[in-house]
């Protein structure tokens, strides 16, 4: 809401009538932004201008609740509630006598109440918004923190249980000296004469459509100061340095991407702070690994435990250990499966321990041990293992 529609005919500007339909203000406005688009007419400052307030007036008449509220005011000056109508300095233009603008919005010394009451919510009024003494300044909008990168590492046993660390943090803040005002501490700040108090500008961005953004003068604060901050030199912006207590979930992943809502840069003008973004990185395991949310384990095993059958006590990283159970004839490089010794999910739910067994090899035999491994031999002589691979298929 700007103080400046008293004074703009917006449907005149875009050759409407006050009750056009939507869809006719569009039409209009496209015919109107084609025919005095920069692009389309290079050097022809006219066309320029006029192509931007066809573009502010579309704007406001185009968006219906900002349309409702611009018709408000313009029906109050039209029905003499603004005693004189509006003229060329604003109001008292109609011939008569004319009309002090601070005297009608509740301005000038010790007067309270006026018009400015009752235009309190059409122009952002309170403290500091709208018309007359009290309500010059705009209320700066709030705007959202920075959201803060970092990473941490931990144990692997912390992936599985969770833990709480202490992070070192470093990011974006208000300046501590003007308090994120970007202007010099005991001075007065003024409207931004560049966007009059929006905080945003209206842009082309090709054919015959614009768009509203950031004021390049004031960054969207609404007002500029004559004197820079001496300390931020007017960015209004710092650095903070402060540690945090954050918990990392059971089950993390390494490498896994971890937001903490609410963590990162302070706000400015009241708005909420930005997120904490954490890369966690998790050590390796002298005896376990990890695939998916599962635990997993290579077990060695002799050869003749597999043929005949045996029991293997595991280690677990949740508790006591478990027994395994090899019944015979079991193959090398199998896997068995130890439910809810793995991972937590996010459900509440746990992964299991992926067990393998892997033949291992003895380098020296003494020599019973070589005795039994020929007797072996000689016993299986009539059973050839590589028959079938010299068999023409």
């Amino acid at each position: 809401m700007r103080p400046d529609w008293i004074n703009k005919d917006y449907y005149a500007e875009l050759g409407v009538k006050k009750d056009a339909s939507s869809d006719d203000i569009k039409k209009a406005y496209r015919k109107l932004a084609r025919a005095n688009h920069p692009d389309s007419n290079p050097g022809d400052e006219a066309k320029h201008e006029k192509f931007k307030k066809v573009a502010e007036a579309y704007d406001v008449i185009g968006d219906p609740e900002k349309r409702k509220k611009y018709d408000e005011v313009r029906t109050l000056g039209a029905t003499g509630a603004f005693p004189g109508g509006f003229g060329p300095g604003g109001f008292g233009g109609g011939g008569g006598r004319g009309y002090n603008f601070e005297d009608l919005f509740g301005g000038g010394g010790a007067q309270t109440g006026g018009l400015g009451d009752m235009f309190g919510d059409l122009f952002g009024g309170g403290a500091g918004g709208g018309f007359g003494g009290r309500r010059t300044t705009p209320r700066a909008r709030p705007i959202k923190g920075a959201d803060v990168e970092t990473s941490a590492t931990i144990g692997f046993t912390d992936a599985l249980d969770g833990v709480t660390i202490s992070l070192r943090l470093t990011s974006d803040a208000a300046c501590p000296d003007c308090n994120g005002t970007g202007g010099k501490p005991g001075t007065k700040p003024r409207v931004c004469p560049e966007c009059e108090g929006a905080g945003y500008v209206v842009n082309s961005v090709g054919g015959a459509f614009s768009m509203n953004e950031t004021c390049p003068r004031c960054g969207g604060r609404q007002l500029i100061y004559d004197e820079a901050c001496p300390t931020c030199h007017g960015s209004g912006r710092g650095t903070s340095a402060r540690t945090i207590q954050a918990r990392i979930p059971a089950g993390v992943k390494d490498r896994q991407r971890i937001r903490l809502k609410g963590k990162g840069a302070a706000g400015e003008n009241g708005g909420p702070a930005g997120d904490l973004y954490v890369t966690v990185h998790v050590t390796p395991h002298r005896v376990f690994g990890r695939k998916d949310d599962n635990l997993t384990i290579d077990v060695p095993v002799g050869f003749d435990e597999l043929v005949l059958g045996a029991e293997a006590k595991l280690p677990t990283l949740s508790g006591s250990p478990v027994t395994l159970r090899i019944p015979p004839g079991t193959p090398n490089g199998r896997t068995f499966r130890v439910r809810g010794k793995g991972f937590r999910r996010p459900d509440g739910t746990v992964g299991d321990l992926l067990a393998t067994v892997e033949v291992q090899i003895p380098a020296v035999l003494d020599a019973d041990a070589k005795a039994a491994v020929e007797a072996y031999r000689a016993a299986m002589a009539g059973k050839p293992l590589r028959t079938s691979l010299l068999e023409e298929s």
